[in-house]
């Protein structure tokens, strides 16, 4: 008579023995020190602020250390003589531009970093390599310095009035330094690299024979264009426009000093809060509502991103 087969035992799992404990503890001392730099270099001057956004001004820079809400107040209302309220959309106005700008930036950026991007993916490797090089050469200089270049460039007796005029182009100046296009392109001038290295990371990864397939099925350069290269480089487009949007909101260099000040973005806004008025509450509060604005389009960057790989996925091969 056949005896069933009796279940084999599970052996027990051995107790972690004193060097295996000593190892383990060396593991979680050596990844202590990136928490706490996190903490301490980021999440403790975040919570700063947001403090600072809940508490009292002091005339002479600085808070006091009440709780009240009047930067918040301050935000969309105006205090009368009376202590009655009046609505302002002064500073909402000032958000709606720069998120304008810094959205104006972003497709411009685009609609230029995206041929620039895939021509370098599709030349030889060494040339690639010098046309990255010099995508990366204005990294080498100070942002201000490059900034201040735009001035010698743009004012009314600059180098492209200059030129214009040098060539019967134009008779007299053109009015160029501190309007909005100053303001564009010098933004564009500066996030133009960070929309055109994703991009190219993106496309540099495709496979350059399905384009020749795409050809071979009688597809012509646009189409191969949209069909096969854009899809490919789609992931570097979101995360390009993610690097680029996001600083744009936030940008203080370019408004102020091609801009002239005329017309002030957030990061101005802050600047000048917490060094001429010397309302840290308020400089807090703009920086609170910058800090939400950029989580906000980080996570739809995000969401874009997630449904781009998620399409990519169900799509037959």
């Amino acid at each position: 008579m056949l005896q069933p087969d009796l279940p084999q035992s599970i052996p027990l799992r051995a107790e972690p023995g004193p060097l295996e404990r000593r190892e383990r503890r060396l593991q979680l001392a050596s990844l202590l020190p990136a928490p706490l730099i996190i903490a301490l270099f980021l999440v403790a001057p975040l919570l700063l602020v947001v403090a600072y956004s809940f508490m009292e001004a002091n005339g002479y820079g600085g808070v006091l250390h009440k709780f009240s809400l009047d930067a918040y107040v301050q935000l969309l209302f105006e205090r009368n003589l009376d202590d009655s309220l009046t609505f302002t959309d002064a500073y909402l106005m000032i958000a709606l531009r720069s998120i304008s700008v810094a959205g104006m930036t972003t497709l411009i950026t685009m609609l230029v970093g995206f041929p620039v991007a895939v021509y370098i993916a599709l030349q030889p490797a060494a040339r690639r390599n010098r046309l990255i090089l010099w995508i990366t050469i204005p990294f080498w200089t100070n942002l201000l310095v490059r900034t201040y270049a735009w001035i010698l460039l743009l004012r009314d007796t600059g180098v492209v009035n200059g030129v214009l005029q040098a060539l019967g182009i134009i008779h007299h100046p053109i009015t160029m330094l501190y309007t909005d296009g100053a303001v564009l392109v010098g933004l564009v001038y500066t996030y133009a690299p960070f929309m055109v290295l994703p991009i190219y990371s993106s496309v540099e990864k495709m496979d350059i024979r399905l384009i020749e397939a795409a050809h071979d099925l009688y597809a012509s350069k646009a189409q191969a264009l949209l069909r096969v290269v854009l899809p490919a480089a789609a992931p570097g487009i979101v995360a390009g426009c993610m690097l680029t949007f996001i600083p744009c909101l936030g940008a203080m260099i370019a408004p102020e000093l091609l801009g002239g000040g005329k017309k002030l973005m957030l990061g101005n806004l802050i600047y000048r809060q917490f060094t001429e008025a010397r309302d840290w509450p308020f400089g807090s509060v703009f920086a609170v509502v910058l800090l939400i604005a950029i989580a906000t389009a980080a996570a739809l960057i995000t969401l874009i991103r997630s449904s781009l790989s998620a399409s990519r996925a169900r799509r037959p091969q």
